[in-house]
Formats: structure tokens, C-alpha cells, sequence
């Protein structure tokens, strides 16, 4: 009896193993794997560089939260993360160490970003009403959409966990429209990113 459930849950595995290789996810895998890791080691060689050779990134902070209020801030912040997120979220995390409660700010930061991935997921599913784009995304871009749906999930955790901006990911995610309700769910992976990421930043800063 254990020899025939061995030997059914190895014909799962191999045969979830060749839908895998069948599809291309493994290729798409390592592709997206190998341009996610130079943007992290180029960020924080550039984050040291600035630091040790320009200019003192803390003082830099200092004086951000001594002149602006908090919710202009933070308001920059959720503008940014809504939009193709074009400032790294990366400055904001070291900017909540210099404020007065910076556990409860890195949380309001990373629910802020949560929420502009929401925002950019629906300016996405927007899109797509854009005759033009619609047929560009239902003819010549059929076979990679559907791709892209079966995938979904492990795009939404690639934008969620790396440095790559979530709000372009949400919008991709808009666009093949994926489950809302498993964007959502994957989105949450973006609280994780956020505190991971200050471990190492509190401590550069």
C-alpha cells in the first residue's frame, strides 16, 4: 500500500514537473530571479557609496523629518506606490527609523504600499478597457497572457518581495486580470518585504 502511494505521489510530482518545464515556468523562474538580484546588490553598494563618499545619508534623514511634516511624507509615498512606484520604497524605510515611532510608521509604509499595489492593480484592470490595448492584449499577446495567468501568483510575490517596483507588477496583474481575491492574498507578502528590508537598512543608517 505505501509503495503504491509512493509511487502515485512521484507520477504527481513528475508530472507537475513537466507541466513546469512543458510551460516555460522554470525559464521564466530563473529569468526573473537573475534581474531581481543585481538591483538589490546595486542598491546597497550604491547606498553605501553615497554614504561613506557624497554624503551622510542620515543626516539627510535627519533633516527630512525635522522640515517636512509626516503626512506630506507619507502622502509622497502612497502617490509613489500607486504610480509605476518611481521613488524606491527603500527611502522611505530608512526615513521611518528617524522618526519619533518607527516600527508603527515602517507598518503605516508598508500598508501604504499594500494599498497603492490596490490602486495600481484596478488602474491596470482600467487599462484594458482601451480598445487598442485590449485587442493587442487578446491577439498578439494571447499566448503570453495566458501564461501570465497560470504564473500570477509567483508575479505577484516576485513584485511583493524584491526590489521591483509592486505597483508596475500590480498593473500587469490588472491587466491578465487575476483574481483579485489571490492578489490580495499574495499582496501581503509586501508587509514581509518591508520589515525584512528595514533589518538591514536600520542598521546601514
Amino acid at each position: 500500500m505505501k509503495t503504491n502511494q509512493r509511487t502515485i505521489k512521484k507520477s504527481r510530482l513528475q508530472l507537475l514537473h513537466q507541466y513546469y518545464n512543458y510551460t516555460g515556468f522554470y525559464k521564466f523562474l530563473g529569468t526573473s530571479l537573475k534581474k531581481a538580484l543585481p538591483p538589490i546588490l546595486i542598491f546597497i553598494a550604491a547606498l553605501l557609496a553615497i554614504n561613506f563618499f557624497v554624503i551622510n545619508i542620515n543626516d539627510v534623514l535627519v533633516h527630512v523629518t525635522e522640515n517636512y511634516s509626516n503626512f506630506v511624507v507619507l502622502t509622497v509615498f502612497f502617490i509613489s506606490e500607486s504610480l509605476l512606484g518611481l521613488i524606491p520604497p527603500e527611502i522611505f524605510i530608512a526615513w521611518s527609523d528617524k522618526t519619533s515611532n518607527p516600527i508603527a510608521y515602517l507598518s503605516l509604509l508598508a500598508l501604504l504600499s499594500y494599498l497603492g499595489g490596490v490602486v495600481s492593480y484596478f488602474i491596470g484592470k482600467s487599462i484594458t478597457k482601451i480598445p487598442a490595448i485590449h485587442n493587442y492584449l487578446e491577439i498578439k499577446m494571447a499566448k503570453h497572457i495566458k501564461n501570465t495567468r497560470k504564473w500570477g501568483g509567483f508575479l505577484i510575490i516576485v513584485g511583493a518581495l524584491l526590489p521591483i517596483p509592486f505597483s508596475i507588477t500590480s498593473i500587469a496583474a490588472g491587466m491578465i486580470r487575476y483574481s483579485f481575491v489571490s492578489y490580495l492574498l499574495f499582496g501581503l507578502l509586501r508587509f514581509v518585504r518591508f520589515y525584512l528590508y528595514a533589518i538591514a537598512i536600520f542598521s546601514l543608517v
